[in-house]
């Protein structure tokens, strides 16, 4: 049974891990390991802190001791403030630290797109504007084209963690483009297991969010390359990436 070891910053949508795994049915095990957030904010300055290299190592250690197979920074904004090539040393840091196969989030939604075959997107993200347009950037150096970005505004993961299905779906529902063939809602702090085919059902296309791309990552980073159960085309799609993607190690 492999174990997927994720890093999750607090505490906000930790239980959409057991239900992914729930999902996912036997022989695969998620972990999570809680990394220190100092404070709890969706600007850029909080979201370095979050994401350093000393906080991440913590953490990954902490995964080392738990005997897992590969291992997921799990949050979106903490990665892709970085930058690409930041976002690929932080991931070497994880590796490092944890003596596994590592990636984060950013690098999970770039690599399902790559599954996918697609390059067009639409963002949903629950993000103030100026924190989501670092997501468009980190996007469209990894050759993705952003059909359209809309922004909810929130100000911290907490608030996130608490925000309403019906309004979560409702947001994702109006900001769909229709030149996006697949629709982005980054930020690992929104509950989205029981979200996801429903959405796919109203849209007609596929849609990722943050904890599922990050799901999917670790079973990629583990080597798994069958579809299996699990909310979402993209688990339906498999992992065939394995070992192959430039993105993350």
């Amino acid at each position: 049974m492999p174990r997927i070891g994720f890093l999750y910053p607090g505490h906000s949508a930790e239980s959409d891990y057991e239900a992914f795994d729930a999902r996912l049915g036997d022989g695969v095990e998620l972990v999570v390991v809680h990394t220190l957030m100092r404070e709890d904010a969706h600007r850029v300055d909080a979201l370095l802190d979050v994401g350093s290299e000393e906080v991440l190592a913590a953490g990954a250690r902490e995964l080392a001791g738990l005997g897992v197979d590969a291992a997921v920074w799990a949050c979106t904004s903490g990665s892709f403030v970085f930058g690409p090539q930041g976002a690929r040393t932080q991931v070497e840091g994880v590796r490092t630290a944890a003596g596994v196969p590592a990636s984060s989030t950013s690098f999970a939604f770039v690599n399902a797109m790559r599954q996918l075959g697609k390059t067009k997107v639409a963002i949903a993200a629950t993000y103030p504007d100026d924190v989501a347009r670092h997501f468009v950037d980190f996007l469209e150096a990894a050759g993705i084209t952003v059909s359209s970005l809309a922004s909810h505004g929130i100000d911290t993961a907490a608030e996130v963690g608490r925000l309403d299905a019906d309004e979560a779906v409702d947001f994702v529902l109006s900001n769909d483009h229709s030149q996006a063939e697949v629709v982005l809602v980054p930020d690992t702090a929104l509950h989205s297991a029981d979200l996801i085919e429903p959405l796919e059902g109203l849209l007609g296309k596929p849609v990722l969010t943050a904890n599922q791309v990050s799901v999917w990552e670790g079973l990629r980073l583990a080597g798994h390359s069958t579809g299996r159960p699990g909310p979402g085309t993209l688990f339906r799609t498999g992992t065939d990436l394995a070992g192959t993607s430039p993105h993350a190690r």
